[in-house]
């Protein structure tokens, strides 16, 4: 069964002025994540310092969209009820090609497993694009 994930009335990201780079490109379809101008470092998530070398010279750079995943949980029982009609789905941690590791939705079949390859799948949920992945098909 297909769910669109689109019609979902999903409560929005609170966007301040840290996150709007990050909002404003996955918008677009495009996943950026900050770099270090100083300790060369990538970070993900948005924030005003580096957590290395707490340097706030953080800039936005375009991430490759490839990733690894590290871990992941199917959800029966949403925390939120928006998200009812789309369980179960998946959710997992993936450690970006960049390094830096990041919690998003995977579209997935039942042969997913920690340490599968997989690669940005930009989705509309709930009337806004975010980034999402699936498993490469490689």
């Amino acid at each position: 069964m297909t769910i669109d994930l689109d019609g979902l009335a999903l409560p929005g990201p609170t966007i301040t002025a840290v996150t709007a780079p990050f909002w404003q490109a996955a918008a677009l379809g495009k996943l950026i994540i900050q770099r270090c101008g100083d300790c060369r470092s990538y970070v993900f998530y948005p924030r005003a310092l580096c957590p290395r070398c707490w340097s706030s010279r953080l800039g936005w750079v375009e991430a490759s969209g490839r990733g690894t995943l590290k871990s992941y949980s199917r959800i029966h029982k949403p925390g939120h009820p928006a998200w009812e009609p789309a369980a179960p789905y998946i959710v997992g941690l993936v450690e970006l090609e960049e390094s830096p590791t990041m919690l998003s939705f995977i579209h997935a079949a039942e042969n997913i497993a920690i340490g599968d390859c997989l690669e940005l799948s930009p989705t509309r949920f709930g009337g806004r694009t975010l980034p999402a992945f699936r498993k490469t098909t490689d």
